[in-house]
């Protein structure tokens, strides 16, 4: 296999020798951003790139696409075949370190990688002054989310995360529900989803498996040497990509990492959630390339601006938790869903249990702000518009909270969290009482990769 490429283009060979109020996180865009009713003038287009573009990126081009779509990047052309061919036009590139050495009219980049690369990708952007749109979770360690927040304040970009039921109007019905006192204080949150597992239909990425003994030829069609980018040079499996790095220590961050920054969301912006004080989790037997097959995290939140502490718990891998009292029969807890506990009811998926309670909710005013879109949100920022839903400050923060469930996941602390939760302190940014749990708070990374 070639040596490794680091930033700089050399090889690895080579260079080795050488939150907020609840309002206040709700924004409507104003529409005079816009270049006339319903439409912007070519002359006001910005000059997008996209960074990803065979998956998920490939959707988010298309919600960006009343843009200038001038240049694409991807490793594998293949798998980024159709996009290619959607914006004929537009210049192609493996290396994203190339195209934005020489597209200096890019103006706002879409990144869509796999995990490891969201934080090296964007941090790169962003230093050269590009707005960034990148997909949940924002970054792969608690780190990389405190320098993107930082970066995106620095550089003066507008920037957005791909969790995109935060402009949905359901996530802001949930904070005026939620608001009127209708269950009372919350005091208990339940958040599940059956990822990995999809039960007699398969599963959506491994998990709780070993690495692939034999290695398979590299697809000619792919740089594998740029995908592994930071991480550390193993060979190329198909186990790992397309689509099934997700579940890989080195590449993903599993289950909450996947949906936690999407079903989290509501919940932290409606109850003005920050840092939690305790983390605790368990999980199926784990190794130390995956995330486990299924695992439950705790997490408990202080009181905050006159609101009491909170216990919210993730399940994932079809785990669930107790079917409430009240719950009609017949009424289901789907595969995935939230079940908000207060002290005068409870919701599941934002419904009153029992439904018949709903009733007292039809006339409840619509107080917070509505979006016009979660890409409309970014692009009009990108034009001089308000701050997206999901900018980098509140994305980030979300980001770490999501990933601190996943440090107590890992299976070199697991014997010593049977005895113990992890106590972390916001302020510090450290663990306190499990001081080895604070290496997991970045990565290692593939020399020339360093942030």
């Amino acid at each position: 296999m070639p040596g490794r490429r680091a930033p700089n283009g050399t090889s690895r060979r080579t260079f080795v020798k050488s939150a907020a109020a609840t309002a206040g996180l709700f924004t409507i865009v104003p529409r005079h951003v816009l270049g006339g009713p319903g439409h912007t003038p070519p002359s006001e287009k910005l000059n997008i790139a996209g960074i990803g573009i065979g998956g998920k990126g490939a959707g988010d081009l298309r919600g960006v696409e009343s843009e200038n779509i001038v240049a694409l990047c991807d490793v594998d052309s293949r798998y980024a075949g159709g996009t290619f061919k959607r914006y004929p036009e537009a210049k192609r590139y493996t290396d994203y370190r190339v195209m934005l050495d020489e597209l200096e009219e890019i103006d706002a980049i879409v990144v869509a990688t796999p995990d490891h690369l969201h934080a090296p990708i964007s941090l790169h952007a962003m230093k050269l002054g590009k707005h960034v749109y990148c997909q949940k979770p924002l970054t792969q360690t608690v780190r990389q989310a405190q320098l993107m927040a930082a970066a995106a304040k620095e550089h003066g970009v507008a920037t957005q995360m791909g969790n995109q039921g935060q402009a949905s109007e359901a996530t802001r019905r949930l904070a005026e529900y939620l608001s009127s006192g209708v269950i009372g204080d919350v005091t208990e949150v339940h958040i599940w989803t059956d990822r990995p597992m999809r039960g007699a239909f398969g599963v959506y990425w491994p998990q709780g498996v070993e690495r692939p003994a034999d290695a398979e030829a590299v697809p000619d069609t792919l740089d594998w040497d740029l995908w592994l980018g930071p991480a550390a040079e193993r060979p190329y499996h198909s186990s790992y990509h397309p689509f099934r790095w997700r579940g890989w220590l080195d590449f993903g961050t599993g289950a909450l990492g996947d949906i936690g920054c999407h079903s989290i969301d509501p919940v932290f912006r409606a109850l003005k959630l920050d840092y939690p004080t305790s983390i605790s989790a368990s999980s199926s037997r784990v190794n130390d390339e995956t995330f486990p097959v299924a695992s439950t995290v705790h997490y408990q939140f202080p009181e905050r601006d006159g609101l009491g502490p909170v216990r919210l718990t993730w399940y994932d891998g079809g785990l669930k938790p107790r079917r409430p009292d009240a719950l009609e029969a017949g009424r289901e807890m789907g595969t995935g869903g939230t079940l908000i506990v207060g002290t005068e009811g409870e919701m599941l998926d934002g419904r009153l249990i029992p439904e018949s309670r709903m009733e007292e909710l039809e006339a409840l005013p619509r107080s917070l702000p509505r979006s016009p879109g979660h890409y409309v949100e970014w692009l009009d920022a990108c034009k001089g518009g308000a701050t997206p839903g999901s900018d980098f400050r509140f994305a980030g923060r979300l980001t770490e909270v999501v990933l601190l469930g996943n440090i107590a996941l890992r299976p070199e602390l697991r014997e010593r969290l049977m005895r113990t939760d992890l106590r972390w302190d916001g302020q510090t940014g450290q663990f306190t009482n499990v001081p080895e749990a604070n290496e997991f708070l970045d990565r290692t990374y593939c020399a020339g990769w360093e942030l």
